[in-house]
């Protein structure tokens, strides 16, 4: 559900909005949060909400890994996009679970229009690493609002 108005979506976003994404800010366009679910180590799997204010997207990016790896999205506030690349974006809203395997490019975030939040699952794998690419061009984003 799109809102911009972020008390409206502090009352929907039921895992928090967590400090601001500082280590990962030169990935994002846009501001985002990051509220750790669970603490690395803890477990096999790093679980974390992570909000993007209206308009902030990651950078084109791949989850690289020898065996497992990839990434789970499962959308729970607001009004998003993902994007493979080479293909259609996706909207997001919540309730929509997307898993992104190893090696894919793409990218995720927020709608120009809504504040966005989903967890992300970084599945477990051998030899696991992220490669943060280029950002999402301003002509290719700017035209996703007009094909809702």
């Amino acid at each position: 559900m799109k809102t911009l108005d972020r008390e409206l979506f502090s009352r929907q976003n039921l895992f928090g909005l967590g400090a601001e994404n500082t280590a990962f800010a030169p990935f994002f366009q846009g501001t985002s949060y990051l509220n750790p679910l669970t603490k690395p180590g803890e477990s096999a799997v790093f679980l974390a909400n992570v909000t993007f204010e209206p308009g902030c997207q990651n950078n084109w990016h791949i989850h690289h890994a020898k065996s497992g790896g990839g990434q789970i999205l499962i959308c729970t506030a607001g009004s998003g996009w993902y994007q493979e690349y080479g293909k259609e974006a996706v909207s997001l809203e919540p309730g929509t679970v997307i898993v992104i395997p190893p090696e894919v490019k793409h990218w995720h975030g927020a709608k120009a229009d809504s504040w966005f939040s989903h967890i992300a699952v970084e599945v477990p794998g051998e030899e696991t690493s992220n490669e943060w690419l280029e950002a999402v061009s301003e002509e290719s984003y700017s035209r996703l609002g007009t094909n809702e």
